[in-house]
């Protein structure tokens, strides 16, 4: 600020010494009479004309600031604009400064720094703006304008400078393998300014499950604790960082949730007709991916081919389902098969038992009025013999399967067609509505003859 004042005092002190040396050029070759009369006239004037001139453009302003100056917010890399409004200037000059640094940045319309993104810019020698380009982060502060009056005048604006968000590649966490069971921390760190919020999303919309139990759609902080993770908490995760500045910004993490192989097997029990197809189904999870696989009882896989067909299909991350057609079957296709999943953690199988369904009983239960229950869904025979679960204890497994499942089909077959197929064989429902008749008849019949033979009683009494 005293640079400022400084400048322009030097400059009025150049301009007196240079009319000192301009006197002295006049009063050369000159008669010492006319040489005094000539200094004495000269120095009058300086001491009172050219002073009186002087002084009176200081004596007649008197400049003030009308406005004071607006704060500025500008985002970086940007434009900024300071305005200092300034009444009655003069011949005073008005001058930028840098508070923090004492730094001359203009005075009047020169750019006195060597910064180049500074410009100043005046109207009417009354609104002077100074106009910084590129705004950089370190342009943030206080700025001042001066008039070098005596005593000084001046006042200031602040230049506020916002960043927009930005994730920091460290200590930001990046894609992680565990260990199910393990406890995980994912980390977040962001600049910014103001300083950036940051928030955590699950990239598909399940909800984050907190260490006391509960869910929530995010949660919020710098670090995500996940303890015991299990394999649903396998998947990406979002980093979101916001300030107000946009762009807000994110990171994706991946979590991998490493576990050896499970099988899960609906149907345990499956019955079959000689002669048909048939298809097994099992589902496995494991990560890394399983190899899947079937075998037969004594541990033989089962071969592809135009009898064996396997495939599957996976239904997400880590879960499969693995699926076993057999077409057509034979005696010896009947028994135990397994489902093996195996990968680098370990390996785990299920097993179904495909046994055989007499083939007269399963026609039966697919022709059974067809007529009366036309439109209506129809039970496949395959679906009637199938078992979620084998609750049956060793005993029964013993017995035979053939009739066991006889005794499942009819009970099935009620559930169904809960009117009037309790029959077993429709020739039998028949036999029955004949004998129904008959026992019509002959109720009537009985009743025939007692009215005849009451009525004969009557009359031989008479």
């Amino acid at each position: 600020m005293q640079t400022a004042s400084n400048s322009y005092y030097a400059t009025s002190t150049l301009t007196t010494m240079s009319r000192i040396k301009l006197s002295s050029i006049l009063l050369q070759n000159q008669p010492p009479t006319t040489t005094i009369l000539l200094f004495i006239l000269i120095l009058m004037c300086h001491r009172s004309n050219f002073h009186a001139i002087e002084t009176a453009a200081d004596v007649l302003t008197d400049p003030k600031f009308t406005f004071p100056i607006a704060n500025a917010t500008a985002s970086v890399g940007r434009d900024a604009f300071l305005t200092c409004v300034v009444q009655d200037l003069g011949s005073y000059k008005v001058a930028w400064l840098r508070v923090d640094t004492q730094t001359i940045l203009t005075i009047q319309n020169h750019v006195i720094t060597k910064n180049q993104r500074i410009a100043i810019t005046n109207s009417e020698h009354k609104t002077w703006t100074m106009r910084i380009k590129d705004i950089k982060e370190s342009d943030k502060g206080w700025y001042m304008c001066q008039i070098n009056t005596d005593p000084m005048k001046s006042q200031v604006g602040y230049l506020d400078v916002v960043v927009p968000p930005d994730i920091l590649d460290y200590p930001t966490s990046t894609d992680m393998v565990v260990r199910e069971g393990s406890n995980v921390t994912l980390k977040c760190a962001a600049t910014g300014s103001p300083e950036p919020q940051i928030i955590w999303r699950r990239e598909n919309g399940v909800p984050i499950e907190l260490p006391n139990g509960t869910e929530v759609s995010q949660v919020e902080g710098t670090n995500l604790i996940l303890p015991s993770v299990r394999r649903q908490h396998m998947g990406a995760y979002l980093c979101i960082a916001s300030n107000g500045v946009p762009p807000s910004v994110s990171k994706r993490i991946t979590l991998i949730v490493h576990f050896p192989p499970m099988i899960t097997v609906q149907n345990q029990l499956i019955g079959a007709v000689e002669g048909k197809g048939v298809t097994l189904e099992c589902h496995s999870e494991a990560f890394p991916k399983a190899i899947n696989y079937w075998t037969r009882e004594k541990g033989d896989i089962v071969p592809p081919g135009s009898k064996f067909t396997s495939n599957v299909t996976e239904i997400g991350d880590y879960r499969s389902s693995v699926k076993l057609h057999i077409n057509p079957l034979t005696a010896t296709e009947f028994g135990s098969y397994r489902c093996v999943a195996k990968n680098s953690l370990g390996d785990t199988d299920g097993t179904i038992k495909l046994y055989r369904i007499p083939s007269n009983t399963v026609n039966y239960v697919d022709n059974y009025n067809t007529d009366r229950y036309k439109g209506k869904k129809r039970v496949k025979s395959s679906e009637l013999y199938h078992q979620s679960k084998v609750t049956s204890s060793e005993s029964e497994e013993n017995e035979n399967p053939g009739k066991r499942k006889d005794l499942f089909m009819i009970t099935e077959f009620e559930d169904y067609y809960p009117s009037s197929a309790t029959s077993y064989h429709s020739h039998t429902y028949k036999s029955v509505r004949v004998q129904m008749l008959l026992i019509g008849f002959a109720t009537c019949a009985v009743g025939v003859w007692s009215l005849m033979h009451h009525s004969t009683m009557r009359q031989r009494k008479h």
